[in-house]
């Protein structure tokens, strides 16, 4: 083998054993460049039970090992979510830690300061035939059950949020559904369910007795209509126009003469009369 040739070799592992040294020790002290991901985090500590807004969530990234399963990437899946875990400022947020959009663990937690949730069982027939959707507005009208003289209803109480119906506390995506899936929930919808109201201490009572004393029934209304009844009237069977009205009964009431004192007989007066020497008295009344 002549000289040119083995420099020629000699030239060939220099350079091989340069580029093996170079490979070895960028990727073993090079920088390494991680894929990342962008979450939702806490901006600030958080007890549970808070309901999360806009100033209440920050997005943060993270390497995409350290990425929780479940973690929240979308804002809008975890905004008017109330926690169900306590969490600490930049802290990722999970769906196991906030309530689900359909699901009961939060209801509380949207329940406004000073107000109350009380359910009342419905119908077909007091519930507008199962057309009132969770967050609708609706009157309360109870009626006080009896004789033809004593049956009455009265509205107890207007312009109330309805919290959820049975357990559904969010109305279904119609829009996703097909005609033949809504009559399927339709038919397979039970008859007699519940509805929970969204009432103060007061209403509360107010409903509670009337569920003890009568039947209630709800009226569904237009969210934007704030329009209260000026005559609050309870409505007798009378009004129906089905039943004669019956004459109110006068009673007249006579005072009895008062009795006074019986009257003395009256006194006789004496007349002194004189006859000559004789002197007499006659009596007179």
């Amino acid at each position: 083998m002549d000289r040119q040739k083995l420099v020629l070799i000699f030239a060939a592992a220099w350079v091989s054993a340069a580029l093996l040294t170079w490979f070895l020790y960028a990727s073993t002290k090079g920088p390494h460049i991680e894929s990342t991901v962008t979450v939702e985090a806490a901006a600030h500590d958080m007890p549970a039970g808070t309901l999360l807004r806009k100033t209440d969530l920050k997005t943060v990234t993270l390497r995409e090992n350290e990425v929780p399963k479940t973690a929240i990437r979308d804002q809008n899946l975890a905004l008017n979510r109330p926690l169900l875990f306590p969490v600490t400022a930049n802290e990722p947020l999970t769906a196991t830690k906030i309530a689900t959009a359909t699901g009961i663990e939060g209801l509380a937690a949207t329940i406004e300061v000073g107000m109350r949730a009380i359910t009342v069982p419905i119908t077909d027939g007091t519930g507008v035939a199962g057309l009132i959707p969770p967050r609708a507005h609706v009157d309360v009208l109870f009626t006080r059950p009896g004789s033809t003289s004593e049956a009455v209803t009265s509205t107890i109480l207007e312009d109330v949020v309805v919290l959820a119906i049975g357990r559904a506390t969010e109305s279904p995506n119609s829009s996703a559904a097909t005609s033949k899936d809504a009559a399927a929930l339709a038919a397979s919808r039970p008859a007699s369910q519940t509805a929970t109201l969204l009432a103060t201490p007061e209403q509360a009572r107010m409903i509670e007795l009337a569920k003890n004393l009568g039947k209630i029934s709800l009226a569904l209304r237009n969210p934007l209509d704030k329009t209260q009844l000026a005559d609050d009237t309870a409505t007798t069977p009378e009004d129906l126009g089905l039943f004669p009205r019956t004459p109110p009964v006068r009673t007249i009431v006579t005072k009895a003469p008062a009795e006074g004192k019986p009257k003395a007989p009256p006194r006789e007066k004496l007349v002194e009369v004189f006859r000559g020497a004789t002197h007499v008295q006659e009596a007179f009344k």
